[in-house]
């Protein structure tokens, strides 16, 4: 076994998951992928395929692993957008979002967290968004990622006393397959929210990775239960696009 740290990022097989698997492999890191999807990049070798939002599935595989590995370190970065306005949003709509958005990282941390406990030492990163700060048609989103925030800062409290940090970043926008399926390329939206960028760029998934990355770094022990809003400045106005 090797003794690089382990690292487990959820939903870490495309997009931003990808950017912070391939960033914390290039720091060093094993990486350990589970997602649903295969991963795109071909280095990223220590993937197992699962439905995230199956809770009894994902609890006992990561139970597992942590067993397997002594994981130290996680990533609690799978996500799923259904954009509806409030009156159209469905039940069964909210409850998949709920489950793969929020419970996962519930399940992910009660089975990590024992090892870590154990080991006097863990990191945890919430991969949230800016939309907690309110954004239209996001009503089931925002109230996974919100309860994925306020979780962080409850399960910072209680796990400090055991040397583990838990922190969240809030990334967009972000120039990801899903932010282009949602806000298509050219549509007065995706201009608004273009234009409206204080740095004047579109962010990318490397800059989510790279904020991940301090969180997760052994020096980041005396920050814990903060939120870093990764956004070009778009949540320091005081109306987000």
């Amino acid at each position: 076994m090797s003794s690089a740290p382990y690292v487990l990022v959820t939903g870490g097989a495309r997009n931003i998951g990808q950017a912070i698997s391939l960033r914390l492999q290039q720091e060093g890191y094993q990486v350990i992928v589970l997602d649903i999807n295969t991963p795109e990049a071909r280095s990223l070798t220590h993937h197992y395929q699962i439905d995230l939002s199956d809770g009894k599935a994902t609890a006992t595989l990561v139970k597992a692993l942590a067993e397997e590995f002594a994981i130290t370190r996680l990533v609690n970065n799978v996500g799923l957008v259904k954009p509806a306005l409030m009156e159209e949003v469905s039940e069964a709509d909210f409850l998949q979002l709920m489950h793969l958005n929020t419970l996962c990282a519930l399940h992910c941390v009660q089975a990590l967290s024992p090892v870590m406990k154990a080991k006097g030492f863990g990191r945890i990163v919430n991969n949230c968004s800016r939309v907690v700060l309110g954004k239209t048609e996001r009503s089931a989103y925002s109230a996974s990622k919100g309860a994925l925030l306020a979780m962080a800062r409850t399960w910072a409290l209680e796990l400090a006393p055991f040397g583990i940090t838990v922190n969240n970043v809030a990334p967009g926008p972000i120039a990801t397959g899903a932010f282009w399926e949602n806000n298509p390329p050219g549509s007065p939206q995706a201009e608004k929210i273009v234009n409206n960028i204080p740095v004047g760029r579109m962010g990318q998934p490397e800059d989510v990775a790279h904020a991940m990355s301090f969180f997760l770094d052994e020096r980041s022990g005396f920050i814990t239960g903060q939120t870093l809003y990764v956004c070009g400045g778009v949540t320091t106005g005081l109306a987000p696009v």
